[in-house]
Order: structure tokens, then C-alpha cells, then sequence
């Protein structure tokens, strides 16, 4: 019993609601939508100006142009309004005193992105939608070959940035290159490399603590790049063009030439190391030789003849003698 008293008063009151609006549009038909009884709200929390109340006025202006109440088709004028590139939703309605009503609610860049040569914005639902040449909205720049499929996490990277106050001193844009992100900084120009969206809120984490225990004491443009792509480690790149970075650099230039060379000079020692060794072998056999072939009469010859160089090893065979 309880339910079936429920849907009938569900039923009067639809009835009486449906009466009383076929009452109105009787009574208003013939009137004329003036200014005044336009009733044009924008429902989102955060001002955007991409749609002016202007615009929307305009937009009634022609799609009733006879500006009567009974000619107005509001389905057609609330379809004409969801159209907009820059609306995310709207809702039109006339109340029982002939009034119309407009309630808009326009899409909140999450940020702008910069991809092959064309600008546009990107709301939290990972939707785009065109610039405006009236309104720029502020909103973090991202620049690289971002695919859409990202741009619901790329969102929430950056509302996690926009609501932490370290993070959005720091970070002022973020770039793709490939498929590694990186944050741009606001000191210096080094970039904090981040790689993936993926645990956003742990690397953001190990560069705050890489700034106030370390960053702090430093010059910030010692640094291009500061990488927290990695589980439980910071890698850091020196800025060549950093005048106090040149010995470090130099010294690392030294190293690196150092180990090629070193092991150059392994094979080249190796190598007359076996030749001299061969001719030490073939040079060993006629000293043997002669050595063993000694006779008198040889050396009384070589006495006689006069000699041409000066040799130890005949003398040693006259001190034979």
C-alpha cells in the first residue's frame, strides 16, 4: 500500500507540474524574450572566460529569431550551446514566469599543450579544446609528442603539482622526449628527469629531498639535469658551460682517454715482444756455428786481411789463440 501511494503521488505531481508548464507557455507564447528575462550562469569553480555571456545571448538571438517564447525550441538551442568546443555542459529551461535560464558550465584548462606545431588545451577529463584569441588562461605548458591516452595521468601530474607548494615553485613546464618526461625548473636550467607517469608522488619526493639536503648549498646552474627516473638513486649531469664544472670535467675527459690508451698499449707491447723474439732465434744459430767451425789456418787469414769492423767476437777468438 505504502508503495503504490508513493508512485501515485509521483504521478499528481508530474501531472499537475506538466499542467501548470503547458499554463505558462499558453500565457508567455506571444511574449517576447527580452534581455531582461535572460538568465545567463556560469557554473564552474574555477573563472574561465572562454564563453562570454555576450556570446550566449547571441546564440538565442539566433535561434529564435522572432524572439517569441512560444517559438523558442530549447532543445535545439541547448544543442547549439553543447557544441561549443569551449562548453563542457549546458542546461536551458524556462521557468513558469516566461524567464529563460541558462546554466553553462565551461571546460577548466588542466594545461596547454604544445604538440607538432599546434597549441591547445587539455581539461581534467583529457578532452582538447582550441585557444581561445580573446582569453588565455594560465595553466602549466607541456610541450613534446604527448598521445591522449596520456593525458588523463599528465592531468593528474599536474593538479599534484598546482597543490603542493614546493613542487609548484619549482616546476613551471614539463617536456617529452621519446618516452621519458621531464620537469623544467624555475632555478637554473637544469630539467628534473622523471621518466614515466608512473609513481609521481615517490620521485617528487626524492627531489625535494635532493634540494634541501644537497641543491641548497650548490649553484643551481652547476646542473643540466637531475634524474629520478630510477628506484632509490638521483643520477645528476654537470652543465658544461658551468665555469666551475671545467676541472671536474677535464678530469673526467682524462679518465676516459686513459683507458683506450692503455689498452692500446697492451696490444702494441705485444706485439714487438714476438718479433724480437724471432730474431733472436734466427740470429742465435750462425753465432753457435761459428763458435764450432774455429781452425788455425781461419784465424791466420783473418789476420792477415785487414779488418773492416771492429768485433768482440774475434777477439774473443784471438784471446783463444
Amino acid at each position: 500500500m505504502k508503495n503504490k501511494y508513493r508512485i501515485l503521488k509521483i504521478v499528481v505531481t508530474v501531472i499537475i507540474l506538466g499542467f501548470l508548464l503547458s499554463f505558462s507557455l499558453r500565457r508567455f507564447s506571444r511574449e517576447e524574450i527580452t534581455d531582461n528575462k535572460i538568465s545567463v550562469k556560469m557554473s564552474e569553480k574555477t573563472p574561465v572566460y572562454f564563453v562570454d555571456e555576450k556570446d550566449i545571448r547571441e546564440i538565442v538571438k539566433k535561434e529564435n529569431p522572432s524572439g517569441k517564447v512560444g517559438d523558442l525550441n530549447i532543445p535545439s538551442l541547448e544543442k547549439k550551446i553543447n557544441s561549443l568546443p569551449a562548453v563542457d555542459s549546458a542546461n536551458v529551461y524556462l521557468n513558469l514566469n516566461g524567464k529563460l535560464n541558462l546554466d553553462i558550465k565551461q571546460r577548466v584548462p588542466v594545461f596547454r599543450l604544445n604538440k607538432d606545431g599546434r597549441d591547445f588545451y587539455v581539461d581534467e577529463k583529457g578532452i582538447e579544446f582550441p585557444i581561445s584569441r580573446t582569453y588565455s588562461h594560465p595553466c602549466m605548458l607541456v610541450t613534446g609528442n604527448v598521445q591522449p591516452d596520456e593525458y588523463e595521468k599528465l592531468a593528474e601530474l599536474v593538479e599534484k603539482i598546482d597543490k603542493d607548494d614546493f613542487s609548484k615553485k619549482y616546476f613551471i613546464g614539463i617536456s617529452k622526449n621519446k618516452d621519458s618526461y621531464s620537469l623544467l625548473t624555475s632555478e637554473g636550467n637544469y630539467r628534473v628527469e622523471i621518466g614515466d607517469l608512473d609513481n609521481i608522488d615517490f620521485k617528487v619526493k626524492g627531489f625535494k629531498t635532493f634540494v634541501e639536503k644537497y641543491l641548497v648549498y650548490q649553484d643551481p646552474q652547476k646542473y643540466s639535469m637531475v634524474s629520478v627516473k630510477y628506484q632509490n638513486q638521483i643520477v645528476t649531469t654537470l652543465n658544461p658551460y658551468f665555469k666551475e664544472n671545467d676541472s671536474i670535467l677535464k678530469a673526467g675527459k682524462m679518465e676516459l682517454a686513459k683507458a683506450p690508451s692503455t689498452a692500446a698499449a697492451k696490444k702494441t707491447d705485444s706485439k714487438p715482444q714476438t718479433t724480437e723474439a724471432k730474431k733472436a732465434s734466427t740470429t742465435v744459430k750462425p753465432k753457435e756455428s761459428t763458435k764450432t767451425k774455429t781452425h788455425t789456418k781461419e784465424t791466420k787469414k783473418a789476420e792477415k786481411k785487414p779488418p773492416v769492423k771492429a768485433q768482440s767476437k774475434p777477439k774473443a777468438k784471438v784471446k783463444i789463440e
